[in-house]
């Protein structure tokens, strides 16, 4: 109740002390919520490319009956999900693909060319075929699903709907395209015609929805079953696993093993973000933390000056204090008490601002971020906030608490 008395006897001084420190509380407030956000998209970009959390990646050893094996062996098992890769083209026949190569439709125009790459990191150039003439068809990335990829990988469903996998495969494929490829598909009108590489008849497909995948490159997905009505895939590229799926694993291997394949080829991982973003989002937090307790401790010098100054010209009320009986330890409290006050209050009123600035980010970049569309305030990094200009008030009053506790009663004498 005194701290408070003082603080509303010096509200200009007090309002002055409170600049400085709501600048530093902001910044720990910012650092603190750009952390946490960094971190969610770090392990959000992470799931949709590799996997959740726990997933157990699988790359399968090269072999001629390895595809067979492998749809054979998890199609229908619960937890799984293989992936089998084509290169498509949709369009008219006989025609170089506007992204010959499947490449990026930001891209062309210039000698970009497309790529293709093994699991060992080996990769060719995909050239264009010069004999064929430039005509209105798309090419793309395809893969074939035997379960539901999104237990694994949660891409966002922008619009229509995702594979169904209940019922009996269609002769007409269904095709889940990524916003990459959908976009080539707004801008060129290509007729509905599927080519696919071994595929003797051309398909009609279905484009049944469009996912945020993150990636950057034309791909579509399907059901594996559909295609290979059409087409056998060039390859399994990814196995993808639950926990639980653990014997189908070991079913797999068995079988791939009596087939004869080369099982020192087979290699798996289990999917843990914070192997791979942990170490790198700690040093960025650590660096701007660092930036943050600079601008913080000028908050709290700033706290320190107006409490000193305060000190001294209270120098009389606290010597009648001590004269009266007060002891040396209530008075330290009663300046420490203001200067806590004044910290408490600037971290709220800088938590407020954070909150509010995050919303208005959110209303405004919401359409073109989806991160920001779908971001709450993380409520960590206002309690780091009111840590910290608490902390703040503590350093900055301290010395002049000790100050006042040493002020001698004699003082109201002279007086």
């Amino acid at each position: 109740m005194i701290g408070g008395q003082g603080i509303r006897a010096r509200k200009l001084r007090t309002f002055l002390s409170m600049v400085s420190l709501f600048l530093g509380v902001l910044a720990v407030v910012t650092v603190q919520a750009g952390a946490v956000i960094a971190d969610r998209a770090a392990r959000i970009d992470l799931e949709l490319n590799m996997g959740r959390d726990g997933t157990v990646q699988v790359y399968l050893p090269d072999h001629a009956e390895t595809v067979d094996i492998t749809l054979d062996t998890v199609s229908g098992a619960a937890g799984t999900a293989a992936l089998t890769s084509y290169r498509a083209v949709v369009g008219e026949p006989g025609v170089t693909p506007v992204n010959a190569g499947g490449m990026s439709f930001d891209h062309l125009g210039g000698n970009y060319g497309g790529y293709t790459c093994d699991r060992y990191g080996n990769c060719v150039s995909l050239e264009a075929d010069k004999t064929k003439p430039p005509g209105q068809a798309v090419e793309f990335s395809l893969y074939g699903l035997t379960g539901d990829l999104r237990q694994f990988r949660p891409f966002h469903l922008v619009s229509g709907a995702w594979l169904d996998f209940t019922g009996g495969p269609l002769m007409s494929p269904g095709l889940v395209v990524n916003e990459e490829l959908a976009k080539g598909l707004n801008r060129y009108q290509v007729p509905a015609e599927l080519r696919l590489a071994g595929a003797t008849t051309n398909a009609t497909p279905r484009i049944i929805g469009v996912v945020d995948d993150g990636n950057s490159m034309p791909t579509a997905y399907a059901r594996s079953d559909e295609l290979r009505t059409w087409s056998p895939p060039d390859r399994v590229a990814q196995l993808y696993l639950s926990s639980d799926a653990e014997p189908v694993a070991q079913v797999l291997k068995t079988r791939l093993t009596a087939a004869g394949a080369p099982m020192d080829q087979w290699y798996s991982q289990v999917i843990d973000s914070e192997e791979f973003v942990g170490d790198q989002l700690m040093l960025l937090r650590l660096i701007f933390l660092g930036m943050a307790a600079l601008v913080l401790l000028i908050g709290a010098a700033g706290i320190l000056n107006v409490g000193l100054a305060t000190v001294g010209e209270r120098i009389e009320e606290f010597a009648l204090r001590r004269a009266v009986g007060t002891p040396r330890l209530l008075l330290a409290g009663i300046v420490l008490a203001e200067t806590m006050i004044v910290g408490l209050l600037t971290a709220g009123a800088a938590t407020g601002v954070g909150v509010l600035g995050l919303e208005v980010a959110r209303r405004v970049l919401g359409d073109r971020e989806p991160l920001l569309a779908e971001v709450a305030f993380p409520w960590e990094a206002g309690l780091a906030g009111v840590i910290a200009g608490v902390a703040a008030g503590v350093l900055g009053g301290l010395i002049p608490a000790i100050r006042a506790a040493k002020i001698p009663i004699a003082t109201v004498m002279r007086a």
